[in-house]
């Protein structure tokens, strides 16, 4: 399976307007290869680097979305839910998504898609402990897509 978004390249800076220095829009992911078996797909968007890259203390949740039927293909600039589909809650407690908003330095924001075998029963807005404790044993794929950023002055 892989991953990626026409805003950036794997690896590359995420465009200001997908942060809170921009329009704090979420950026338009593709996908590709999703495994016949998949019965529902999922997306994580975290930052492994908060608060500050230096010294990392804890990996911050921007985005969880849930229950995304697996013809579904990639989500558009700004992306609201396809059919079924349900956000989980971000660190802001938000069920929705959260652009890049580091305090200090350079940081990298995952962009994690899985393909899993099953429906998962999660509650309506589920954290990512609760999305990843529900994926266990049921995951037929994943790609990951990384990209940066480091608030402008």
């Amino acid at each position: 399976m892989q991953i990626k978004s026409p805003a950036f390249l794997d690896g590359g800076e995420i465009p200001t307007q997908f942060t809170c220095q921009g329009q704090d829009l979420a950026p338009a992911l593709q996908w590709q290869d999703v495994p016949a078996t998949a019965k529902s797909l999922v997306l994580l968007v975290d930052d492994p680097d908060a608060p500050d890259p230096k010294a990392p203390k804890m990996t911050w949740v921007h985005e969880v979305m849930v229950d995304i039927a697996p013809t579904v293909r990639g989500l558009a600039e700004g992306h609201g839910l396809p059919p079924g589909a349900r956000f989980g809650i971000n660190d802001w407690k938000k069920p929705a998504w959260g652009g890049p908003c580091p305090p200090i330095g350079r940081h990298r924001y995952y962009f994690k898609l899985f393909a899993v075998d099953a429906k998962l029963a999660l509650p309506e807005h589920p954290t990512k402990p609760e999305v990843l404790a529900a994926m266990q044993g049921h995951i037929v794929a994943e790609a990951v897509l990384m990209g940066t950023y480091q608030k402008h002055p």
